[in-house]
């Protein structure tokens, strides 16, 4: 066991009046629920982004829901998130922290030929999934998806690519879809930031020709008419969302990114179950629900061993796809 504090059940009435008050629907069924005093969220990126509206939405409901008393988000932004990683990976059986990750982090432990990967922490549970959308300023002379692929088959490194860390889910994307188009895939103009207000600036800007990125992250400022969705990696169309997927565009690309949370290394069975019951309990109250809805993310929970299994299919189709666009060897 940690040296970090951890209560046990509250009095029945304390722990159904916190419940209550947040509006989980159902009670957990196990009769003793262990509430944690104090967790860090570590986000390994700057504020903004994905990974960062994540942590941040965690700690919202850990708290509001009476599972955690105390959350804080740190924020260790820089090289898609490897450096947070190798940081969080000091942090060997320490249960008072979580590690919010996801694709883009597979990608980066690739590209940057990082030494620590995520099998030096402990994978709790897959939660959220987004499509991506790709996205101009509304003063660009591009349209439709059609007129970026033309400009992109014509001359690659004309366009440039604004979206999150080199070798994450936007760069896939980007190398993905100039591959299905025709275009030079080795010429392929790419800018990485590392937090998403810096790229959402630059994209509204102009200062990249297009910006790609999860929807949640542009969705304000597509329905503010600040910038124009060109297409959605998803398989259909999406409620509210006035754009063609990119297979009706003509580019036969389907894509979404996934982000979950991870424990550190080296886990006691005893307080990794701790953690997993803690993600369990907020996964399944209204105010995660309400989240999810609220950020258009869609529920792609898959805890424990099964998470665990799905990483490491999740690594061989990363590096399969990363070496096909020529990003890895």
């Amino acid at each position: 066991m940690n040296d970090f504090s951890r209560r046990q059940v509250l009095k029945t009435g304390a722990a159904l009046a916190a419940i209550s008050a947040f509006g989980i629907g159902t009670l957990l069924s196990r009769d003793a629920f262990a509430a944690i005093e104090q967790l860090t969220l570590v986000a390994p990126a700057k504020p903004g982004g994905g990974w960062d509206q994540t942590a941040r939405s965690m700690q919202e409901v850990l708290q509001g829901a009476g599972i955690v008393s105390a959350v804080q988000v740190e924020n260790v932004a820089g090289a898609g998130g490897t450096v947070g990683l190798a940081q969080f990976a000091n942090r060997k059986g320490d249960a008072s922290a979580l590690l919010v990750g996801g694709l883009v982090m597979l990608g980066a432990i690739l590209t940057n030929k990082s030494p620590v990967s995520l099998k030096d922490v402990t994978p709790l549970a897959r939660l959220t999934g987004e499509y991506e959308v790709i996205v101009v300023p509304a003063a660009s002379e591009l349209k439709t998806m059609g007129d970026l692929a033309a400009k992109l088959k014509a001359d690659t490194g004309a366009v440039s690519w604004g979206g999150g860390s080199a070798g994450g889910t936007d760069h896939i994307l980007a190398g993905l879809v100039a591959k299905a188009v025709g275009a030079d895939v080795t010429k392929l103009n790419y800018v990485a930031f590392s937090g998403g207000g810096e790229a959402l600036a630059a994209i509204v800007g102009g200062h990249v020709t297009c910006g790609v990125s999860g929807l949640g992250e542009f969705e304000a400022q597509i329905k503010a008419g600040e910038l124009r969705a060109l297409a959605i990696s998803s398989p259909e169309r999406l409620a509210g969302l006035e754009a063609p997927t990119l297979k009706e565009s003509g580019i036969d690309v389907e894509l979404a990114n996934w982000r979950g949370v991870f424990g550190a290394g080296e886990l006691a069975d005893e307080d990794k179950k701790t953690l997993l019951d803690a993600v369990d309990a907020m996964v399944k109250s209204d105010g995660w629900k309400k989240t999810l809805e609220t950020k258009g993310w869609m529920d792609t929970y898959l805890a424990g061993d099964a998470f665990a299994t799905y990483l490491t299919e999740e690594e061989a189709r990363v590096t399969t796809v990363l070496k096909e666009i020529g990003l890895v060897s």
